[in-house]
């Protein structure tokens, strides 16, 4: 069973996908070195050398993949200053970074299931206080949870106007 497409999207033939949002977000972050310092980030990590150690990444690439992330929105960076030391950033998730959280995590969840041996990855995700795994998945607005078969594509507003085709 797979998603299906409604109302004017049903015929898939009559249309082509040119801007889509997976391919589009997957140009600006999908690199790895982009995810894992998304994953640092959402473990608490703010400051360059930390990314680089924690990341095991070169300066060079720390240093680019957080000038992109920084460009796109998805880190802001706030001034700090050791004592004795010159002043240096600190990167921190914007609200549009930390939108990312589903992604990034639902990434590890695969992980664990499918890349890891039989007993998972390394970490699991679970809520704070209860111990209670925390399940990446896709949801209504109202919080009903849905299997791949719930779930229908269809045109966001005019998007698919059959004037336009």
């Amino acid at each position: 069973m797979a998603i299906t497409f409604e109302g004017v999207l049903a015929d898939r033939s009559t249309w082509t996908l040119e801007n889509c949002s997976i391919a589009m977000t997957m140009d600006l972050i999908g690199t790895r070195s982009s995810m894992v310092i998304l994953r640092e980030a959402f473990y608490g990590t703010t400051r360059f050398d930390d990314f680089t150690r924690r990341t095991r990444l070169t300066d060079a690439i720390v240093a680019a993949r957080l000038r992109d992330l920084t460009e796109i929105g998805l880190f802001s960076k706030q001034p700090y200053r050791e004592p004795g030391q010159r002043t240096r950033s600190e990167y921190l998730l914007t609200d549009k970074g930390r939108e990312l959280l589903p992604a990034v995590f639902a990434l590890m969840q695969w992980g664990n299931k499918y890349v890891q041996d039989e007993e998972g990855g390394p970490l699991s995700l679970v809520e704070r206080g209860t111990g209670e795994p925390v399940i990446i998945g896709p949801r209504t607005a109202s919080g009903k949870n849905l299997e791949l078969e719930d779930l229908a594509i269809v045109a966001n507003g005019d998007w698919a106007d059959p004037q336009d085709s």
